[in-house]
């Protein structure tokens, strides 16, 4: 197994090349994410990024796992200080990240799209192949901890479908130009860079920064009939319409109302058309 050079990385993205403050490889790790919640605590620079080979306990939406096994994908973590951006509008980062995703994934040959909030699907079946998870951290100065999996080569093992019964997938499964992790990491956070500081000259407002359009294509749940699943509330079935700026889904229910989810899983049942 080739493992993530950290050194590589850092000669084409650390400060003054390029625009993160500090890049660390770790061989394993509970979670990527909860390691730099405690960073910001401790004081971490805006735009450093954790990297591990694996994750023991890596932790996706609502509190599910992310299968992070050694040597198959890429499992990292940026602490951002958006001290510009409103807190009500953090929750936009993750579609930022979706985008810098898209990005990759098109730079590698690979057909993807997006699933809001947070996944990316590929291929012809659009099984998922990588998941994002935004947590903001309370502290004296605004910080939020921005968390990407990548699925970059096969899994070993069979891993469980997520809701809706995706299967999961690879950048290789998929075709990709390369299962060079390193490079794909490499891609992934300059991709990102650039998307996020779109985001954060226009104060977290994706119509502002650009963005808006561009994901709403790329958003593979528009258009379709859909069930939400939203905490401590009951599931909403409609039509997903929209996307706003900042990265609500609208849907339409049968009775013709219209709903803005601000987080919530989402079950694609249908194309709306059918």
């Amino acid at each position: 197994m080739k493992r993530i050079d950290a050194a590589r990385l850092r000669s084409a993205l650390l400060r003054p090349v390029g625009p993160y403050t500090a890049i660390d490889v770790v061989a394993s790790t509970g979670s990527t994410n909860a390691d730099l919640r405690d960073a910001v605590v401790e004081g971490a620079a805006d735009r450093t990024v954790l990297i591990a080979e694996e994750q023991t306990k890596g932790a996706g939406r609502r509190g599910r796992t992310w299968v992070s096994p050694p040597g198959a994908g890429v499992y990292l973590s940026v602490l951002l200080r958006p001290g510009e951006v409103p807190l009500p509008a953090l929750g936009s980062l993750a579609a930022v990240a979706g985008l810098a995703l898209i990005d990759t994934a098109r730079e590698l040959g690979v057909d993807a799209v997006l699933k809001w909030p947070n996944d990316m699907l590929a291929g012809v079946e659009r099984a998922k192949c990588a998941g994002v998870l935004a947590e903001a951290v309370a502290c004296d100065e605004q910080a939020v901890v921005l968390g990407i999996g990548v699925n970059v080569s096969p899994m070993r093992e069979p891993v469980r479908p997520g809701p809706g019964a995706l299967r999961a997938t690879s950048l290789a499964e998929e075709g990709a130009s390369t299962s060079d992790r390193t490079e794909v990491a490499r891609l992934l956070l300059g991709h990102l860079h650039e998307r996020e500081q779109r985001w954060r000259c226009a104060r977290g407002d994706l119509r502002a920064a650009g963005l808006l359009d561009e994901y709403r294509s790329r958003c593979a749940t528009l258009g379709m009939q859909v069930k939400v699943l939203v905490a401590g509330g009951s599931a909403k079935i409609g039509e997903a319409l929209d996307v706003d700026s900042d990265a609500a889904l609208i849907v339409r229910t049968a009775d013709g109302e219209r709903h803005t989810i601000f987080a919530g899983d989402v079950v694609h049942l249908r194309p709306s058309h059918a």
